[in-house]
């Protein structure tokens, strides 16, 4: 099994060795970069598992860089640091195509937790998809919305949607468990793989992000409903 290869972008020397180096001795490999523009560089050099992306850099800010990455590597998994107390600054790093964010200050064990919680994931969806043509792996579809788990794409009257790896993996989750409602947490649970409270505004995010995308009205979903005081549910049949 090939080690895993981490791209940490951070212009903080400090931090940047501090974080650098705990990842190297939980068994990563880590390439760095200190600007917005030497991050794209690294990543056409050789495209990482997985970014730790700095919001704010020198030359290009996390933001622009993440909506690159984006569209040029729409699987590509990518954890965003933050140190900005603003939520919606968390918010817009979400909208242009981050996966998660972490808050700085954070605690290195709490960082690597959450980075090998998405490699974790990340090595699942690969396992999954070299198994294709298991009963988990059929597509899921609903009315005019489809979910090809192989391909890992889905589709809306028949048309391409681009949706993040966590993006996905939400709606597919949601989707295979049908009227079923879960709480935030049991999401990040199943989702995000990790179990840590105050990270509620993160699967709020998400959902706010995949209905802009597949629902002709977001403000009155069709497929993802709020389930007041308890969380979301995927809806299988149409309804008020």
């Amino acid at each position: 099994m090939n080690t895993p290869h981490i791209l940490l972008v951070e212009d903080d020397a400090q931090l940047n060795d501090l974080v650098a180096g705990r990842l190297r001795e939980s068994g990563y490999e880590v390439a760095t970069a200190a600007t917005g523009t030497a991050a794209l560089a690294r990543v056409e050099e050789r495209v990482p598992d997985l970014v730790l992306l700095d919001v704010m850099l020198p030359e290009l800010d996390g933001l622009e860089v993440c909506r690159r990455l984006r569209a040029r590597h729409p699987l590509l998994y990518i954890i965003m640091l933050t140190a900005r107390a603003d939520e919606m600054d968390r918010v817009v790093g979400l909208e242009v195509g981050a996966d998660d964010y972490v808050t700085k200050p954070f605690s290195l064990q709490e960082l690597v937790a959450r980075v090998r919680a998405a490699l974790r994931r990340i090595r699942l969806t690969e396992e999954r998809a070299a198994a294709a043509g298991e009963d988990d792996e059929q597509p899921v579809e609903y009315g005019n919305l489809s979910m090809d788990p192989v391909r890992r794409e889905v589709r809306l009257d028949g048309a391409l949607m681009h949706l993040t790896v966590r993006e996905f993996d939400l709606l597919l989750f949601l989707a295979r468990h049908p009227d079923r409602p879960f709480t935030r947490m049991q999401l990040l649970d199943k989702v995000w793989d990790i179990q840590y409270e105050g990270y509620d505004r993160t699967v709020d995010s998400h959902v706010q992000r995949l209905r802009a995308k597949i629902e002709k009205d977001p403000g009155n979903p069709r497929f993802i409903r709020t389930v007041w005081g308890v969380g979301y549910k995927f809806q299988s049949e149409p309804g008020p």
